[in-house]
């Protein structure tokens, strides 16, 4: 529940139990009356209490009208697949040899890595290059070869170091690849095929997968060398990124 939503609840709560207690001291005087037998005339608060509860109802049902609106609204916004996308943040969508998926760019939490993400994706920067680092269980990596062995670098070269306690490598999370621990990197990045928590704090994690992670799974299988000393290696066939587009800027 949105905190919107609970609000509009709590108000309309309020406003029904002020209505009821309204109507509890109109009974209550008129038994009162019947008992001690008064004189016609009616209380200002008697003559008003009517009025009052009408008024009391309009404003629920505008009340229910907005809540209704609002948790309209709220279901034609970005939704990953656990439900929990936050309208607002960019979304990049990879197309590539091996099939589709989106990325949530945390550019709330991480502006610095995640924009310059952007900028390098609006650039064309990634377009026709390989993942040439794969390994089950683990991640794939992209940002630098082509198909042909010519590799590229960000023009803008390397960025600061960005970490935020609530970004982690989760599975699914892309984050920054560099040189070395809590080094900032430049326009290299790797998507994590798992949870890869003893990469939190030397690496930059700023986003993370929330459609077509079975992609990036079968992508990651793949059979590769073992090329890398750290582990995994180049697919034996080439997966290209055909383009990345971001959503939501």
């Amino acid at each position: 529940m949105t905190p919107e939503y609970s609000i509009l609840v709590d108000l309309t709560k309020k406003l029904i139990n002020n209505f009821y207690y309204i109507v509890a001291v109109n009974m209550a005087i008129k038994k009162s009356r019947k008992r001690s037998r008064p004189v016609e005339k009616k209380s200002v608060f008697e003559k008003s209490g009517v009025k009052i509860g009408i008024f009391l109802i309009a404003i629920i049902i505008i009340l229910a009208v907005a809540v209704i609106l609002l948790n309209s609204n709220n279901g034609n916004g970005n939704n990953g697949e656990n439900g929990t996308t936050p309208v607002g943040n960019p979304i990049a969508v990879f197309d590539t040899t091996m099939g589709n998926f989106k990325i949530e760019l945390y550019e709330d939490k991480t502006p610095i890595t995640a924009s310059n993400f952007i900028r390098l994706v609006n650039d064309g920067f990634y377009d026709g290059m390989t993942f040439y680092r794969i390994s089950d269980d683990f991640m794939i990596q992209a940002g630098r070869y082509f198909p042909d062995g010519s590799e590229d670098h960000s023009p803008y070269g390397n960025i600061e170091f960005e970490t935020h306690p609530n970004v982690t490598h989760v599975d699914g999370a892309i984050s920054m690849a560099s040189t070395g621990a809590q080094v900032g990197g430049s326009g290299e990045f790797f998507i994590c095929d798992g949870a890869q928590a003893f990469l939190d704090g030397n690496y930059a994690p700023f986003g993370v997968v929330i459609e077509g992670i079975e992609v990036v799974r079968d992508i990651a299988s793949q059979p590769h060398d073992n090329s890398n000393p750290a582990g995994g290696g180049v697919p034996l066939e080439d997966i290209i990124i055909n383009s990345i587009t971001i959503e939501n800027q």
